[in-house]
């Protein structure tokens, strides 16, 4: 795809009572899913989050490295770095 992009370096804790951004943890930002870590679920869930916070197709969210760790980085097409940015500072609800 052409266009910006933008690449997001995540905390992921699995298994938490819902799906949320919380904020930042230091250079990254806190992500917290209700999907297990188990046969890729909690990353489908960190996809489908990401999905809705920034209302773009999931096929334009790729996790690039970190895929069996809590620390992820993450390539959003089609999005800069400071409309992510704003978006996941706006609190969900």
């Amino acid at each position: 795809m052409e266009g910006p992009s933008t690449r997001l370096r995540l905390r992921v804790t699995p298994g938490a009572p819902r799906s949320e951004i919380v904020g930042r943890h230091g250079e990254a930002w806190k992500v917290r899913v209700a999907a297990a870590p188990e046969s890729g679920k909690a990353n489908r869930a960190v996809v489908d989050l990401l999905s809705a916070t920034f209302e773009i197709p999931r096929a334009r969210i790729t996790i690039v490295n970190g895929k069996t760790s809590r620390d992820k980085t993450v390539v959003v097409e089609g999005l800069t770095s400071e409309v992510a940015g704003e978006r996941l500072s706006v609190p969900a609800g």
